[in-house]
């Protein structure tokens, strides 16, 4: 049985949120960084699972897709 919470908490890695948004790594990381020209505020933050690992919370990038329909 998966609820709402289950989903909310469920973490996407780098090649999941590709495929869903359809946006390349580099672009991805480009919407994130502050310096780049391709810095969208609105993208969802990464959260840091390791010393060299990220992911993003599937919650947020639904949010993030609807926000653009």
């Amino acid at each position: 049985m998966t609820t709402a919470t289950d989903s909310s908490l469920k973490i996407l890695r780098l090649s999941q949120v590709q495929d869903r948004i359809g946006l390349s790594r580099s672009t991805i990381y480009d919407r994130i960084n502050p310096k780049s020209r391709r810095f969208d505020s609105t993208f969802p933050r990464p959260v840091k699972l390791g010393a060299s690992a990220i992911g993003w919370f599937e919650s947020g990038i639904t949010e993030w897709l609807e926000q653009r329909r």
